[in-house]
């Protein structure tokens, strides 16, 4: 007899030790088999949809989507110039590329940086070589300027990928909250990550899915043999950035090897209220640290610039070569980037939150409720045109002008330069009221139904988790699902909430549907009056912990009612401590910079016409009496040809003030409710429709008022 083991013959009882197996063990093996057939099909097994479905998704989304500009951009300029980032940039790079699914190699951005720059650089030389050749006269402002500009934009676009990571960063945070909730939605019924992970995938959407998809993906190709090791590494990539995200998942994950259902519960509530206490104390130290940054932001960026431009008209009489264009490109240019990267940045800091209703994708019918702006180009270009009457009349017919009572001309052409007449400039309103309604109303018609629906949902929200708690306790009771619906339906009569509970009920008792066709039906299920992806996963947790008995939907649906309102609470606190700072900022939309600029151009305005009165008041002067005073010096300080005209000035101002007002409500939703798009188009068109207005308002009476005031002035000089 021969032993286990030794060199004569394998565990198997193969002499030749090649591996195979003795003839007694495989007819063991194959009466296993054989019985295991039985209750396994394993020649019909496919994987599950879990895996190969997301990879589908994630392979769709990430290798044949469309590339964004920037990522042609990038790959374009590698191609002509192939510049590599230094060695301490490149890992932080690769981190940001890799996070955000950029489509491009690491030395794109550096690439495009460096040919921005040659672009500027050549540029420059060529302006320079123009104006010499074809004025003259070599002018080196523009050019000098043109080079700034590009060595200034060297840096932000070599790190442009972290710039959108952190935007990523940004959209990613707002969903967590949900994420986890939804992963303790399920596994509360069902011990099982990989589906809890599905599921939570499925109802977030967004950049977190993705991410999520990635996961799945990892695992699909090979590079992970689990979903905890996939989904670790994944959750390293958030430690720096956000922990609490990562221990909730921990704690989620540790909840898999409780012995006891009670412990499993009680890890999983933890989870849930980790992210949501560390949500709230780094919301609490962003509300403290925002108050500095946005202060600064309103006095630098909008205030001092709106007040400097007083004495802008006055610039061209004592600086020459300063005209209407060189402060375009100030105000309308520069300054607006400049706001818009401090901005930014303040939004970059902003931790995570609870994200608003995403229903781009759940409503029926969204492409048809998001209107068309046609309307809205037409309506202004048309206001357009008429802002710019005084130029189109002036290059029709040169000479074509008229008195307009104490204010003199109506277009205030001088020797060809103008217009500085106050009709002119009444119609430079039109400029920015043209923007304004133009934008506005393009926003409105986009998502004024959207947002509509998306309020009545957020008020269903907002009641439904009561509702879940009714109903868990009656089906607790023993009251069917079915039944319980129609009595809920009945005690919420009149509110969002009882219309919801009302359609399952007359799709359960008179369509004849099941419980499953009368909430998820395409054609006629409740989720259509209410596209929430909160709402849809509750009911499909209680479809699914249906399959367990009533004792476990009661549990479930109770559980879930008390997650959403202790998200609701946090929410709420999270507002709180951001009233005041988003108080701050919609009276800066609402009136402070609009009275502000309409207060200036007034001035502005003033200035304009008392200096074009004494320029041609003292032109008047006789020569002797010229000699006499030395009124020429005075004549020649006073140049009306020199003086930005004031019709140039409003649409500077106006303009700015369409932009300012743009840029804050981006800000100003950012801060209050994070990356939502569909609220910050809203509200750029309910600003833009009251700012505007009331700045050419107040503009308007100031000018009046403070012309009537110049040409008394001035009258009682030229009596003397």
């Amino acid at each position: 007899m021969v032993e286990r083991g030794s060199k004569k013959e394998n565990n198997f009882g193969c002499k030749k030790r090649c591996g195979c197996l003795r003839e007694d063990v495989k007819d063991v093996l194959e009466k296993y088999r054989k019985k295991l057939g039985k209750r396994i099909k394993f020649d019909n097994y496919k994987p599950g949809p879990v895996v190969s479905r997301e990879y589908k998704l994630f392979r769709k989304e990430t290798t044949t989507g469309k590339r964004t500009f920037y990522e042609d951009l990038c790959n374009f300029s590698e191609k002509i110039i192939k510049v590599n980032p230094n060695e301490k940039d490149k890992l932080k790079l690769k981190r940001s590329i890799d996070s955000a699914h950029i489509n491009i190699n690491l030395g794109g951005s550096t690439s495009l940086a460096v040919l921005v720059v040659f672009s500027f650089i050549i540029l420059a030389i060529f302006v320079a070589l123009f104006s010499f050749v074809i004025l003259g006269e070599l002018k080196l402002l523009l050019p000098l300027f043109l080079i700034i500009i590009g060595v200034v934009l060297l840096k932000p676009l070599s790190n442009s990928p972290n710039y959108i990571a952190s935007k990523w960063r940004l959209k990613v945070s707002n969903q967590m909250v949900l994420c986890i909730l939804y992963i303790v939605m399920y596994m509360r019924h069902t011990s099982n990550l990989e589906h809890a992970l599905k599921f939570s995938t499925d109802h977030i959407g967004g950049p977190l899915a993705l991410d999520l998809r990635k996961v799945f993906w990892n695992i699909e190709t090979g590079k992970y043999s689990t979903i905890k090791e996939s989904l670790d590494h994944y959750l390293e990539t958030w430690r720096t950035y956000n922990l609490e995200f990562v221990e909730a998942f921990h704690l989620i994950e540790s909840s898999l090897y409780e012995p006891t259902e009670a412990r499993r519960v009680t890890l999983l509530e933890k989870s849930l209220g980790v992210i949501l206490d560390g949500t709230y104390e780094k919301m609490l130290h962003y509300a403290h640290d925002l108050k500095t940054p946005i202060t600064m932001l309103h006095m630098f960026g909008i205030v001092l610039p709106i007040l400097g431009l007083v004495m802008f008209p006055l610039v061209g009489s004592f600086m020459e070569g300063i005209r209407w264009w060189h402060l375009a490109l100030l105000y309308n240019i520069i300054l607006p980037i400049a706001v818009f990267y401090i901005g930014t940045n303040i939004l970059s800091k902003r931790p995570t939150g609870y994200g608003e209703s995403e229903i781009t994708e759940l409503i029926p019918g969204y492409n048809k409720l998001r209107g068309k702006g046609t309307f809205s180009i037409i309506l202004g270009v048309s206001i357009l045109l008429i802002g710019f009457l005084p130029l189109l009349l002036h290059a029709v017919n040169p000479g074509f002008d008229f008195e307009f009572g104490m204010f003199g001309k109506f277009l205030g052409y001088n020797d060809g330069v103008g217009p500085f007449g106050i009709g002119a400039l009444a119609f430079s309103f039109f400029v920015p009221l043209g923007i304004a309604l133009g934008v506005g109303t393009y926003y409105k018609q986009r998502t004024g139904k959207l947002i509509k629906v998306r309020d009545a949902t957020k008020v269903l929200e907002k009641e439904f988790a009561s509702s879940l708690f009714q109903l868990g306790n009656r089906i607790g009771d023993g009251i069917p699902a079915e039944v319980a619906f129609g009595r809920i339906a009945k005690t919420l009569k009149g509110t969002p909430t009882g219309e919801f509970f009302e359609r399952v009920h007359i799709n359960l008792s008179k369509l004849g549907m099941s419980l499953k066709e009368a909430i998820f039906n395409k054609k006629a299920g409740a989720m259509l009056l209410f596209p929430s992806s909160l709402i849809e996963s509750s009911m499909k947790v209680l479809l699914e912990s249906a399959k367990k008995g009533p004792k476990v939907v009661s549990k479930s649906l109770i559980s879930i009612s008390a997650y959403v309102n202790r998200i609701h609470t946090v929410n709420e606190r999270l507002k709180d401590l951001l009233a005041e700072v988003i108080s701050s900022m919609k009276s800066q939309i609402g009136f402070l910079t609009p009275i502000i600029a309409g207060i200036v151009v007034g001035l502005a305005s003033m200035i304009v016409t008392v200096i074009g009165k004494l320029s041609g008041l003292f032109s008047s002067f006789a020569v002797e009496e010229s000699a006499q005073f030395n009124v020429g010096a005075i004549v020649e300080i006073f140049k009306i040809q020199e003086v930005i005209p004031s019709f140039y000035f409003q649409l500077i101002v106006g303009v700015y003030v369409v932009q300012v007002v743009i840029l804050l409500t981006i800000l100003y939703n950012g801060v209050e409710n994070g990356p939502d798009k569909l609220n910050e188009q809203h509200l750029i068109g309910k600003n833009l429709y009251r700012s505007v207005p009331l700045y050419i308002v107040i503009a308007f009476i100031v000018t009046l008022l403070f012309n009537i005031l110049a040409a008394g002035i001035i009258g009682g000089i030229q009596q003397i």
